[in-house]
């Protein structure tokens, strides 16, 4: 079935209006599509004798419908036009059927009915469903290839702004509307200004009569080896105002929140057994880990609140709290190849840890509308952890000839409090005068940190160095407070362009101060104070930023730039040994920054940005303190360091064709630093280190990547299809024993994904992963490093029989270039059955985790000093038996009722 649409009066073609089939019979989605720019659309649907409706949707313009009864041979509707829609009398209300996607000026926007996902699927099942949307095993989600770091419920956060909490627990059934904009920040969102970054958010809208009523789950599960899982999810919604409960108790490595279909919160159960670190520039040199599943064996508990509403007219609230409990066991086995210019030492140590933290969240948003012109934003957070960790540790370090240089043993306890206190808050206000704007913004951050540590190690050499001996108590206390405060007024000089005035001033205060107590034998007590190892050190950064800038919003191309100097003053300070040192430094450099982006047509769109700023170093960097606490490693500051200059470039390609359900982006960066700040590190004859930090030359990291998708869809079938490949470049600098040595590192990182689905029957979707580290060094003991990883993954997810829920995950990984002694390639397999019953208010379950008990998790890290291999204990196979209930209950009834109570 083919056609074109045009509007009646202009005759021009209408682009992106919606097409789509529905059944006669029940009104059910047959297909869809989206009209190209010379607004044709084409749909393949196989040869039916059931009639269907051809519809078309388009905003500002009324629906078309057209009833096909018969369509056993190819039909051309040749140009069809829409109707503009009038304007209604306010007491008629005309409910219209809503097409599966519309495309707006500023917003994507999927009907989630639209899409079918198995009964008690989650959010996250439902957005692996839509076109164009992507998620990694790692949980990272993309939309046409750019990032969502937001997701709101009805306009609103939900356990914080990241979401996963929103997309891994609430029902999909629930959800009416899937809404794609452009992430801004408040002063953006409040001013109308465009989107500075290229960054997603999406929007969760619940249908309006699930806006009104309670619904959860409450899930409780025993398993072999005393393993065990519970959590628990009560929605309270009434119009405005919404309360979420959650809780949750587990001891098999889940320390967050999920109510999985398949695997509830089963750790390992639907992620990945490897991670690699894709995100753009945060490639350092080759980090990788091997296995599934967290290190050690963690139990966990949790419980949370959020609360959402709207007082008056002008003021919307929302917040959520959250208590977290975690006590994580380990076994450590590290072997380490240490890389020297002269040649390599190796240090294989064990450890037992035992780590046990509680932690409370509180995040507060308020918005107020003054008047129509003027609001106010305050989001104050607060975060608050006790931890206490027992380690034990054994350490030997040899030669090349095997021959020991030093061994230690240590037994360490410590007890850590931190508290981080946050605002963000802005003022906006637009003027009568189109375009012409005021925005005032603050962020603080206020950090505190309150350790105790208390040691007993014995380090020994092999030659007449002295041993070294402690039984010491370690008090630490430090302070990092940030506010910074920006003043920005826009006046326009057309009606697409603004001039931007901006002031900024940030202050940075950051105090440290160490106190080390040695055992006195004397009065058995701790009191016998260390001057060696015992220092006060603090600084404080004042920038200023003057900027003049522009701001370029037109309908398909939006940008920002500012310029100005960077008036930079750094004190630093320091009490060590009785001696007090200043340094105080004044700078002045340029500051650079801005973005553009463009959209070409309907499915393309381009983004660039580039900044330019230096970064400071820090105070134990530049201050003559020696740190002693570790008793083969000592630190100590270098005052003639320079600040650090920075270049930031980023470019990326989006095309997404949703005629075609097809689609490609492609990204890359570049980021260059000059007096880049490295370690310097000298290493005596029994591998003692002494470190201090030096300015090189130039570092550079860059990157790039490209990724295309394409679905098919005939009926109630689906296939997808997604492939690409991430490259990363660095090159960095570094001194060990006084010789300057370059490192190149390469990696590669192709994929490919494949999913196929049947509605509300079946999924299969297998996957492979290929990553390649190469290192290449220059003055080094080694000319290169290089390892590669194989990792493949068949997901299966049935619901035939009917009221059956059947889960298989099964993963293999492969690391070619592991140390001897652990092990290359391990299988993890999960299973799940579920049985649903009791009208579907209850679901049995039982679950096999690590079906052949072949579990792992093997690290090898590879950095420009050393090649680490590391074990650590995970769990193993064990088998969980749970029961779910969920109940629903929306404006007065009852799932399965068949009467509905009005109030």
């Amino acid at each position: 079935m083919k056609g074109k649409i045009v509007d009646p009066t202009t005759k021009l073609p209408i682009e992106s209006a919606t097409v789509y089939l529905t059944s006669v019979k029940d009104s059910s989605v047959v297909d869809y599509t989206i009209t190209n720019k010379l607004g044709m659309f084409s749909i393949k649907v196989r040869k039916n004798s059931n009639p269907v409706n051809l519809k078309i949707s388009y905003i500002s313009y009324q629906d078309y419908i057209i009833l096909v009864d018969d369509f056993s041979a190819d039909k051309d509707f040749g140009t069809l036009e829409l109707k503009e829609m009038t304007n209604e009398l306010k007491e008629v209300v005309i409910k219209s059927e809503i097409p599966p996607i519309r495309i707006k000026k500023d917003t994507l926007e999927f009907n989630a009915s639209s899409f079918k996902v198995g009964a008690d699927a989650n959010v996250e099942a439902l957005l692996k469903q839509l076109p164009g949307v992507e998620i990694t095993p790692e949980g990272k989600i993309t939309v046409n290839g750019k990032e969502v770091n937001n997701i709101l419920v009805n306009g609103k956060p939900f356990f914080g702004k990241d979401g996963k909490i929103a997309t891994q627990n609430l029902p999909a059934e629930i959800i009416e509307k899937v809404q794609v904009v452009d992430t801004k920040t408040k002063a953006e969102e409040i001013s109308g200004d465009a989107a500075g970054s290229e960054e997603k958010t999406i929007n969760l809208t619940i249908q309006e009569d699930k806006n009104k009523g309670f619904f959860g789950k409450i899930m409780g599960g025993y398993g072999s080896q005393d393993r065990y899982e519970s959590s628990l999810l009560l929605n309270y919604f009434k119009g405005e105002q919404k309360i979420s409960v959650l809780a949750s108790s587990n001891n098999i490595n889940s320390i967050g929140f999920s109510m999985d279909e398949i695997f509830d919160n089963m750790g390992g159960g639907r992620n990945t057994s490897i991670y690699v670190d894709d995100d753009s520039g945060s490639f350092g040199i080759n980090n990788m880990s091997f296995g599934g599943g967290n290190r050690g064996i963690t139990r966990s508990n949790l419980i949370g609140v959020n609360y959402q509403d709207k007082f008056f007219k002008k003021f919307d609230q929302s917040g959520s709290y959250y208590f977290t409990n975690a006590e994580t066991e380990n076994v450590n086995r590290t072997e380490r190849i240490n890389l020297l210019p002269q040649g390599k030492t190796f240090t294989n140590s064990t450890a037992n840890t035992l780590n046990t933290s509680n932690g409370h969240n509180l995040n507060l948003d308020f918005e107020v509308k003054i008047d129509s012109l003027s609001t106010i934003y305050f989001n104050p957070r607060f975060q608050n952890s006790i931890t206490k960790n027992r380690s034990s540790r054994n350490q030997i370090t040899t030669n090349e000839l095997f021959e020991e240089l030093n061994r230690s043993v240590n037994t360490d306890f410590s007890d850590n409090e931190n508290s981080n206190f946050e605002i963000d808050a802005s003022y906006s206000k637009r003027f009568k005068k189109k375009n012409r704007g005021l925005s005032l913004n603050l962020e603080s951050k206020i950090t505190k940190n309150d350790n105790f540590l208390n040691t007993n190690s014995a380090t020994l050499f092999a030659d007449a160095t002295p041993d070294d001996i402690r039984n010491q108590n370690q008090l630490n206390t430090g302070t990092n407070n940030f506010v910074k405060l920006e003043a920005r007024f826009g006046e326009p000089l057309t009606d697409s362009l603004r001039l931007s005035l901006t002031s900024e001033v940030t202050i940075r205060k950051v105090t440290d101060q160490l106190a080390t107590f040695d055992f006195n034998l004397g009065t058995n007590e701790y009191d016998d104070f260390n001057d060696f190892q015992s220092n006060t050190t603090g600084s404080r950064a004042t920038t200023f930023f003057p900027s003049t800038g522009l701001i370029l919003s037109k309908s398909k191309t939006n940008g920002r730039i500012n310029f100005g100097p960077e008036f930079i003053t750094f004190n630093a300070n320091s009490n060590y040994l009785g001696v007090n040192t200043d340094r105080n430094k004044n700078y002045v450099f340029p500051r650079v920054k801005g973005y553009i982006s463009h959209t070409i047509g309907k499915s393309k769109s381009i983004y660039s940005f580039y900044d330019y700023g230096v970064e400071l170093p820090q105070a134990n960097q530049v201050l003559p303190v020696e740190n002693l606490s570790n008793p083969l490693s000592t630190l100590i500051g270098n005052d003639e360091l320079k600040p650090t200059q920075r270049h930031n470039l980023y470019f990326s390609f989006n095309n997404y064709d949703y005629q075609s359900r097809s689609g490609y982006y492609i990204f890359s960066g570049f980021n260059l630093s000059n007096n880049a700040v490295v370690s310097s590190t000298v290493f005596d004859a029994n591998f003692k280190a002494t470190t201090t930090f030096q300015n090189v030359d130039v570092t550079h990291n860059s990157y790039f990547g490209v990724n295309w998708n394409k679905s098919f869809k005939k009926e109630k079938r689906t296939l997808s299809f997604s492939s690409g490949i991430n490259v990363n470049y660095s090159f960095e600098q570094g001194l060990t024993n006084a010789v300057l040595f370059e490192s190149r590192g390469l990696q590669l990182n192709p994929r490919v994904n494949l999913t196929w689905s049947i509605d509300e029957l079946i999924t299969i979707a297998p996957s492979y992963r290929y990553t390649y580290f190469k290192t290449d060094f220059k003055n080094y003991v080694i000319d290169n490093a290089i390892n590669f990883l194989h990792n493949a993954k068949l997901e299966i997810t049935s619901y035939f029989p009917k009221k059956f829920v059947i889960g298989s995950d099964f993963g293999y990984t492969y690391n070619s270039n592991i140390a001897d002694g652990f092990q290359k390639d391990f299988y993890l397999w999960n299973v799940s059955l579920g049985y649903n019953f009791f009208k579907d208010q209850l679901l049995a379950k039982v679950k096999v985790y690590d079906v052949l008990n072949q579990n792992l998790n093997n690290t090898r890290t590879i950095t420009p000093t050393a090649i680490i291999d590391a074990e650590n204990i995970v769990l193993q196979r064990y088998v969980m038996f749970s029961l779910t209930y969920k109940m629903e209950k929306f404006a007065g009834k009852k799932k399965n009722d068949n009467m509905m109570f009005m109030e």
